[in-house]
């Protein structure tokens, strides 16, 4: 990815946040994050799509694929045990709409995401970044309190969409900027290319 430069960012995140990054830039965000795995995806478009109005304007706002482990504290208060990275591209086929119609400026998940996520973050100037799988106690320490959770009894914990209060959330690694370059992507290619180029090596070599 080349050097890697760092960025420390806070919410809400504006056109020109997001625009200074690229591939392989290291950021941390303080501020606030909204968790949606894919209910709450689902549940969020069909709300806007019949002209309600969401609990929270997530416009300049970190989404983040995670279906978090909570407890609830003696007085009431939720505490986060863990938040680590879902798998984005479980979001991949909603995910266009999703930051065409809520204005969000960054997408925190793991693995990666396709062309047509990559095309909306082009056109609506967004980016995606990385966070490390299995670091989800990490997660949970730059959680510095639940601000609120919405749809808890209908969706369920993992599903739920919770706002947090972060700090220093990091570190996360840009795969898509807003240039349209897609990292994960520009591998996958090049592992193909490798593989036909092998397949074509070996067919052209006489057999022993």
């Amino acid at each position: 990815m080349g050097e890697s430069r760092v960025f420390h960012l806070k919410t809400p995140l504006s056109d020109e946040d997001v625009e200074k990054l690229r591939v392989g830039d290291i950021v941390y965000v303080s501020g606030i994050m909204v968790t949606a795995r894919d209910e709450a995806h689902k549940k969020i478009l069909e709300i806007l799509e019949s002209g309600g109005k969401l609990p929270i304007d997530l416009k300049g706002l970190v989404l983040y694929h995670c279906g978090p482990v909570v407890r609830k504290r003696p007085d009431g208060t939720w505490e986060v045990v863990a938040a680590g990275p879902t798998t984005s591209m479980r979001m991949e086929s909603v995910e266009a709409e999703f930051i065409a119609k809520t204005g969000v400026k960054m997408i925190v998940g793991k693995g990666g995401m396709g062309d047509k996520t990559a095309e909306a973050m082009k056109k609506y100037k967004a980016v995606y970044a990385v966070f490390t799988g299995g670091a989800g106690a990490l997660a949970a320490d730059r959680i510095k309190r639940v601000v609120n959770v919405y749809w808890l009894e209908e969706l369920g914990i993992p599903e739920a969409v919770w706002v947090f209060e972060v700090e220093e959330f990091g570190p996360l690694v840009v795969t898509i900027d807003t240039t349209g370059r897609n990292y994960y992507a520009e591998k996958m290619m090049e592992v193909k290319r490798n593989a036909e180029k092998i397949k074509e090596e070996l067919a052209s070599k006489p057999l022993p």
